[in-house]
């Protein structure tokens, strides 16, 4: 796959995001002949691109990038730059109305972070995670 290839997804709904994000994202990885990693990578892209939707004015973008000799990483832009939220502990996730998006990232990627996309200004930010089983 190489590059990062990433896919808009406008001012939709939080669901209409993530059924168009999972259609993306497996469309993706089945032509890079990485279907073995579409339903961890469907989980996690539905938790980080509601996300953003949800918790900005602005647009939010789906990002996928595969860095060989295995590294998957998955990203969602919005245009908001405040931090995510910290991720709440596992067990008290059931508990929770909202907030389970980033326990449930913690919980299937190896790792995950975010960064502001650039070096100047407010212009956003981007979280990401990489899968556990790339």
């Amino acid at each position: 796959m190489g590059p990062a290839l990433a896919a808009g997804v406008g001012r939709r709904s939080s669901t209409r995001a993530s059924a168009r994000c999972r259609r993306t994202l497996r469309l993706i990885l089945t032509m890079h002949g990485l279907i073995r990693l579409v339903d961890v990578a469907e989980l996690l892209a539905t938790e980080l691109v509601p996300n953003a939707v949800r918790h900005t004015k602005g647009p939010a973008a789906l990002r996928v990038c595969w860095s060989p000799p295995g590294t998957l990483r998955i990203g969602a832009w919005d245009a908001d730059p405040e931090p995510p939220e910290p991720p709440a502990q596992f067990g008290r996730v059931e508990e929770l109305e909202e907030g389970r998006g980033l326990a449930l990232v913690r919980v299937c990627a190896d790792v995950w972070g975010w960064h502001p996309p650039a070096r100047h200004g407010n212009r956003g930010k981007y979280v990401w995670c990489e899968p556990a089983a790339a």
